[in-house]
């Protein structure tokens, strides 16, 4: 079971009660495993009193999502589909450029029948390993030939300024003198 175990907690947690049980003084196991008196102590207690099935990892507590675990596949393709395509989202698509919070939240209402706040949208979108903090996608209607146009013929928005510092000797861009008597004491 040792060996089995994926978490190292739990591997740490039979470990020592296997060294517990070779006779092992918990001051040894400490020392071993790299855990506290009180974690040493605790499991083998807890084995001794309940037994194996007592010390397995339990699943953390909370809320299941919202969206099954099952259908977290599909709504990921569904995101990586895009915008607007024709055929997902209806008859001829959403016609946007890009997906925004209440798109997602569209989407799940409409196509998985669960409601989301927009918070919630955000961790389900980093749950399924996808960034929303992406460069601005290109609109399908640009013209990149009139953006290049437009770039040739653009005025110049900034102007050289005067300078209006004189020239001076001094590198430290102080304004005393050489020789003052304020740079003498």
């Amino acid at each position: 079971m040792i060996r089995q175990a994926s978490n190292a907690k739990q591997r740490d947690r039979l470990r020592a009660i296997e060294l517990a049980i070779a006779g092992q003084p918990t001051l040894a196991i400490m020392q071993m495993l790299g855990r506290s008196r009180g974690f040493v102590q605790r499991w083998c207690y807890v084995y001794r009193d309940h037994g194996l099935g007592a010390v397995a990892a339990k699943s953390p507590p909370g809320r299941p999502p919202k969206l099954p675990v099952e259908q977290h596949q599909a709504f990921k393709q569904r995101v990586l589909a895009g915008p607007g395509v024709p055929g997902v989202d209806g008859e001829g698509g959403d016609g946007g450029c890009a997906l925004r919070g209440r798109d997602f939240i569209r989407i799940l209402k409409e196509k998985f029948g669960v409601s989301y706040k927009l918070s919630g949208v955000y961790v389900l979108l980093d749950r399924l390993n996808l960034s929303v903090l992406v460069p601005r996608p290109q609109h399908r209607k640009s013209d990149p030939q009139a953006q290049a146009q437009w770039t040739e013929r653009a005025p110049f928005l900034s102007v050289k300024s005067n300078d209006n510092t004189p020239k001076n000797k001094l590198q430290s861009g102080s304004k005393t003198k050489q020789g003052s008597a304020s740079k003498a004491r």
